[in-house]
């Protein structure tokens, strides 16, 4: 499909980012982190977790209180393969990439290595986080709870995230094998960015109370909020199509991503108090790197893993359609097509863009602007 939408830099994208958190009492270096991890979302085509989040998912919650610009992180408990983390309500981002920096380094040494953080906040795409590990020619394993949407097989209350489980591992092709997704049938932020576009949600994605499907994108979002709606696991509702391995993996991850560290999960995650008025998130992250190095060697690894990779592309396909993907070639191609280009911007984030240059009255002038 042609894009219509107008681009913006990366570099110039990228730089207004940093400047626009730093406005909001971000450290700069902690900002150029937070910058690229939203940056390599619209990269690699998720444009649910890119620009899309720049102002509700992390401005507005710095405005609201209910996470901290400046990240305190504290090591709880650490040995040479393990770590643990507060983040202290900071930013997610900035405590992941400073996780990943220690979990490779472990891994280095002693051929694997495994972290958690708790009391953090939304950590971008966890394809971010894994692909660390693949660039320094390791495997990165990782997931997060999130504040509950996700109801369980047989069950219309929303209790657990949308908890992704992501892997990234290096191959000798040109991208990496990076298969990163939610443990549910779709996210908050599909869903935020079909409302900002006006369009529908698939139906059979998300279920009311009285277990009907939800298509209207602004009411989901608003019984969401409510607690009226829940999203599916992956597989849907019941068992006939598979949605119990959805509910199962994503409890995998509401697991790991608390009890390893001891933190809250599921309702505790609402951002609520009792009374009903804002809170923080306090949510928790997993992550573990794996050094093929220790097996059979990095080359054999990537060697393998390529070959598995090709087989499947080349194996027969199903009448109709044109090709088959591995995880990360869509990602990929993504970048190829817009490395040269810039982030594409709809109406709804460039009319953001102008009023957070005219806040903090910044030397910006976009290419879409007449």
């Amino acid at each position: 499909m042609t894009e219509t939408r107008p681009f913006v830099p990366w570099d110039m994208m990228n730089a207004f980012m940093i400047d626009v958190f730093a406005a909001y009492g971000v450290p700069r270096e902690d900002a150029a982190i937070c910058a690229d991890v939203l940056l390599e979302s619209d990269r690699r085509g998720i444009e649910s977790h890119g620009c899309n989040r720049f102002k509700p998912i992390y401005l507005d919650r710095i405005e609201e209180g209910t996470l901290l610009p400046v990240t305190e992180l504290e090591i709880v408990k650490e040995t040479p393969t393990t770590l643990v983390m507060d983040a202290h309500n900071g930013l997610g981002m900035v405590a992941s990439y400073r996780m990943m920096e220690r979990l490779i380094e472990k891994a280095k040494v002693y051929g694997m290595a495994g972290g958690s953080i708790f009391n953090s906040t939304h950590y971008g795409i966890a394809g971010y986080w894994t692909t660390m590990a693949e660039k320094a020619g390791m495997i990165g394993i990782s997931g997060t709870n999130a504040r509950p949407s996700v109801a369980p097989t047989f069950g219309v209350e929303p209790m657990m995230g949308t908890n992704p489980l992501t892997f990234t591992m290096p191959t000798d092709e040109a991208f990496p094998f990076n298969f990163d997704c939610a443990t549910s049938t779709i996210q908050n932020g599909k869903i935020e960015y079909y409302e900002r576009s006006g369009k529908e949600t698939p139906p059979g994605l998300v279920i009311t109370s009285e277990g009907e499907s939800l298509t209207d994108s602004g009411r989901i979002l608003k019984e969401m909020r409510a607690g009226r709606c829940a999203l599916l696991p992956l597989g849907g509702a019941g068992e006939a199509s598979g949605g119990y391995k959805g509910y199962g993996f994503s409890a995998i991850v509401e697991i790991l991503s608390a009890a390893l560290s001891g933190g809250p999960f599921m309702k505790q995650l609402s951002g609520k108090k009792e009374d009903g008025s804002k809170d923080m998130y306090r949510l928790g992250h997993f992550f573990f790197v794996i050094n093929p190095e220790f097996f059979m060697g990095l080359e054999t690894f990537k060697e393998t893993a390529g070959e598995i990779c090709r087989e499947l592309r080349a194996s027969e396909k199903a009448p109709g359609a044109e090709r088959i993907y591995t995880a990360g070639e869509k990602e990929w191609e993504a970048w190829q097509e817009r490395k040269d280009k810039g982030v594409p911007v709809g109406e709804s984030i460039q009319k953001e863009l102008i009023e957070l240059r005219d806040k903090f009255q910044l030397p910006y002038r976009f290419p879409f602007e007449s």
